[in-house]
């Protein structure tokens, strides 16, 4: 693919994603941008708006005559907990600026910078691309998980030699997979995913996100759900980008782990991406330090650092949302007390603030 020529000036200005033809108009530009990742498709933004209330302002620098030259999506953050913050991407894991050149790219962070500071966000956070002086850079907290996807099932199942046995055992005990977006399947999903958050004791997002994010992308999601008998005890939602699938918001229950719902469900969508001609399996990121880093880990894929960077307002502290940090370890340990009808009533409250 061959770019436009970089420009000299750009013109930015926030563009109004309810229409669906400048969705339509942005998601072109950054299906064709080589350094985009999913989370710069301008669907996110809205769903993450109408999932969880958080506003989107999603910034985007134009040539003279109009013609799409560079993107920035934010959301506006905002949790009584947690403060506020303005982040690229909100509810993603990654994002920040793509551009044709460094005159659109400057452009649209000094755009992003005023508009921090005039909402009054004590932070502006940016998940990818490059990062300008003043900006506080770290690679030490979080790590990315992938692999390349191979073609067949046979060759998938070869590839994660350190989980073939778990797989190979949820076969034997015959557990049923099903694979949809309609009713059912989100459904379920929630019930499982509800579950799972509350047991690593983070409050779990509000199912109308995930009904939005299926919604608005369609053919690029789907959910595919592990059942015990007719309990389903695994589930994941996942999208598709640029051959990539992302299985994205995913858990087990307590009875997935005796049968190894959570291996079969990973193996699963693995084959149903490779079906759909994807080629790369993209694991997410995790905290250093955490289970689930350990649990990546353990499928055979080297983390990666992810570079995050955050420009804080001068007298203002960084937001804080860590579960691993001293301040907030307590109320982790109580979260996972919980019952779990109180965890899904409370948890889509305090979570619209952890983007």
């Amino acid at each position: 693919m061959t770019l436009h020529a970089p420009i000299t000036a750009a013109a930015v200005r926030a563009a109004d994603l309810a229409d669906p033809a400048e969705r339509a108009r942005i998601d072109s530009y950054v299906a064709e941008h080589p350094d985009s990742v999913f989370f710069h498709r301008p669907q996110w933004s809205l769903a993450v708006e109408r999932g969880c209330g958080q506003r989107g302002h999603y910034l985007v620098a134009e040539r003279p005559g109009g013609a799409l030259a560079g993107c920035l999506p934010l959301t506006d953050i905002r949790s009584a907990l947690f403060g506020r913050a303005l982040v690229s991407t909100g509810f993603g894991t990654g994002g920040g600026v793509i551009a044709d050149g460094a005159a659109a790219a400057e452009a649209l962070l000094a755009a992003a910078a005023g508009l921090s500071d005039r909402l009054g966000c004590a932070t502006l956070e940016l998940r990818g691309g490059d990062y300008p002086e003043g900006f506080a850079v770290r690679d030490d907290v979080y790590v990315g998980f992938a692999m390349d996807l191979p073609k067949d099932e046979a060759a998938i199942l070869k590839s994660i030699k350190r989980r073939h046995r778990g797989v190979r055992r949820a076969r034997e005990l015959e557990l049923g997979v099903r694979v949809g977006a309609g009713a059912a399947d989100r459904s379920d999903f929630f019930r499982v995913f509800g579950e799972s958050m509350r047991n690593l004791g983070s409050p779990v997002f509000p199912p109308r996100l995930f009904g939005a994010m299926l919604d608005l992308f369609g053919d690029d999601s789907d959910i595919v759900t592990i059942f015990n008998g007719s309990e389903p005890v695994a589930s994941v939602l996942n999208f598709y980008f640029k051959g990539i699938v992302h299985p994205y918001w995913g858990g087990g229950t307590i009875a997935a782990r005796d049968c190894f719902a959570s291996e079969l469900m990973y193996f699963e969508t693995m084959c149903n991406a490779a079906r759909r001609g994807c080629t790369r399996f993209d694991f997410g990121r995790s905290k250093v330090g955490t289970g689930n880093h350990s649990f990546k880990t353990n499928w055979g894929m080297d983390p990666e650092p992810l570079r995050y960077g955050v420009r804080t307002a001068p007298g203002a502290a960084a937001r804080d949302i860590n579960p691993l940090s001293p301040r907030n370890r307590l109320k982790v340990e109580a979260w996972k007390k919980l019952p779990l009808w109180v965890s899904n009533r409370l948890g889509p409250v305090l979570a619209r603030g952890l983007g």
